[in-house]
């Protein structure tokens, strides 16, 4: 009796070890599901909200709607920079957060582990337009982003072009600042209009 016990007692170990085995193998061989940051100005599965304007804050409009010639779906975002240092800092930028205006004050941002690359499409529109910085992250504070990466100066056309933040081997456990661009007046001196679309974490 106390050998068939015992018998069944290993039995059931082993079984709940083997099933422990497969729950952390099919974690970490789960693919990434994409992750959006924009794909249209109504579409529900956005994440993020452009609340961190930066710099010259007064010098930015912003459409998350334009319909004319976006590059998928229906809408894509409008930025009009115009260069007159409202604020007197000579850049400007605008950060999209979770949860918004969340500079590291407090907890938040979004886990996303797996992600190898943000991937975005952008272009001019007259084209020569400079971006000095796309990036991810970066938010530093008492709850600072895991980590951070980015691209640039990038010069835009007035074809869509699709770009890329490699984001292989990066933290990405906690990011609050989802996506974020940057530019100035010394290499706008005429200011800068230019569209996003479809920025996602794949």
């Amino acid at each position: 009796m106390k050998s068939q016990l015992k018998s069944a007692v290993i039995l059931a170990g082993l079984l709940l070890g083997v099933f422990f085995l497969r729950s952390v193998y099919a974690q970490e061989a789960a693919p990434f599901k994409t992750f959006n940051v924009y794909t249209d100005g109504n579409a529900r599965d956005n994440h993020y909200i452009p609340s961190g304007w930066m710099g010259d804050w007064g010098d930015i409009k912003y459409n998350d709607k334009w319909k004319d010639k976006p590059y998928s779906g229906t809408s894509s975002i409008q930025i009009i920079y115009n260069g007159k240092a409202a604020q007197g800092a000579r850049w400007a930028g605008i950060y999209w957060q979770n949860p918004p205006n969340n500079w590291g004050t407090r907890p938040g941002g979004y886990d996303l582990t797996g992600a190898k690359k943000l991937t975005f499409w952008a272009r001019g529109d007259k084209g020569g337009e400079r971006i000095e910085e796309f990036k991810i992250g970066g938010i530093t504070g008492e709850y600072a982003d895991s980590d951070v990466s980015g691209i640039g100066p990038v010069v835009l056309t007035t074809e869509w072009q699709e770009f890329t933040i490699d984001l292989d081997g990066k933290d990405l456990s906690s990011i609050s600042g989802g996506f974020c661009w940057a530019t100035n007046i010394d290499v706008n001196p005429d200011g800068a209009t230019f569209y996003l679309d479809d920025i996602k974490y794949e």
